[in-house]
């Protein structure tokens, strides 16, 4: 994997034995390239010193009240936090304007790297794939489109210090965008008490710019809350275990309402009245109609939908100028969006999982 794993983070000799359990040499110098490229960039001009900051330190007395961590350890522990001027840069929003394009989305997603990337993934993991459906009524297909989505199986899982990425937008969150400080200063405590559990340093975790970790880039707090020890080694490892990985994915899918044995989506033809599509997609992606709703306000669902018994959302994906494309989303389908609140990254989760599972045949 090109992170360094969270087991391994605990040895005393810190940073040259976790390097030298990592993955193989070439992984070990597309990671410390990253890495030095985000470093270089970011330290350009002096770094703030969060450890001078009167309400980083406020912050670090209350966190630790809060979760019952030793204040000095706390306080050591974000002094040595930087300020990263490319997580407040990469944290913007895309520029006013940007339309969204469900089939370029696609092609980044469902293309060949990424499919013999998980049909690999699958072939070495089909047993805690199984064990994953068989506890938690997730397909195979489905986990393993997320961790494509995610982070094409470990080989993009982030090169910035989980503890810098989380304090720069705990505590100078970028204006120009909604304030979302209150999150991050969230996260950045649950990423703390992670730490503290499973007696990490927190400076050496490396992940995405918004402080996401491993293959599955889990945030701190979904760490804590949903993941699985899924190869009984005492560590929850989201880096280097696909076991534990494939676990906690179906887990959070589960934790989420996701309904055993039910199908994602439906085709259907939207409705051709305006009025009528509009009232269909007022829930946006939250199923809140039957087959005999939709069909009331003209849509026209394909054979198994007109079968289905459950609620249903139209969901409709933006392709630029051309016509949008329309779907019948089920609870399932929704489930993958609390993931991602996404109906883009759910339909891609989706068709990436099923282009592999086809491979397999």
């Amino acid at each position: 994997m090109t992170t360094i794993p969270l087991f391994a983070l605990r040895r005393a000799t810190l940073v040259s034995l976790a390097l030298a359990l990592s993955a193989p040499a070439a992984l070990h110098a597309r990671t410390k390239q990253r890495r030095a490229a985000v470093q270089a960039a970011d330290t350009a001009t002096e770094p703030a010193a969060y450890g001078a900051r009167e309400d980083v330190m406020r912050f670090a007395d209350e966190a630790a009240q809060r979760q019952g961590l030793e204040a000095d350890w706390v306080r050591e522990s974000l002094s040595r936090a930087r300020f990263v001027p490319t997580v407040a840069r990469l944290i913007m929003p895309p520029p006013a304007g940007t339309a969204k394009n469900w089939a370029a989305y696609r092609g980044r997603f469902v293309e060949p790297k990424r499919i013999r990337a998980g049909l690999a993934f699958w072939q070495d993991n089909e047993r805690w794939l199984q064990l994953a459906e068989e506890r938690y009524g997730v397909p195979p297909a489905i986990v393993v489109g997320i961790v494509g989505v995610e982070t094409i199986y470990g080989q993009q899982t982030g090169g910035f210090r989980v503890l810098d990425a989380l304090a720069t937008l705990s505590f100078d969150f970028p204006t120009g965008r909604r304030d979302r400080s209150a999150f991050f200063r969230s996260e950045l405590e649950n990423f703390l008490l992670m730490c503290r559990k499973e007696s990490l340093d927190p400076t050496l975790p490396l992940g995405s710019y918004a402080g996401a970790m491993g293959l599955p880039q889990f945030m701190p707090s979904s760490v804590l809350k949903y993941g699985i020890d899924f190869d009984g080694d005492g560590h929850v490892d989201l880096h280097s275990s696909a076991a534990d990985v494939i676990g906690s994915v179906a887990n959070y899918l589960a934790a989420f309402g996701w309904e055993r044995g039910g199908p994602t989506h439906f085709g259907v033809a939207a409705p051709v009245e305006v009025r009528d599509r509009a009232l269909l997609l007022v829930p946006d992606i939250l199923p809140s109609f039957s087959r005999d709703e939709f069909a009331e306000r003209g849509a026209v669902l394909d054979e198994p939908g007109r079968a289905w018994d459950g609620k249903l959302a139209l969901v409709e994906l933006s392709n630029g100028d051309a016509a949008p494309s329309y779907y019948a989303g089920t609870g399932n389908f929704y489930a993958i969006t609390r993931y991602n609140w996404s109906s883009y990254y759910a339909m891609a989760v989706i068709e990436l999982g099923e282009a592999v599972r086809r491979q397999r045949r």
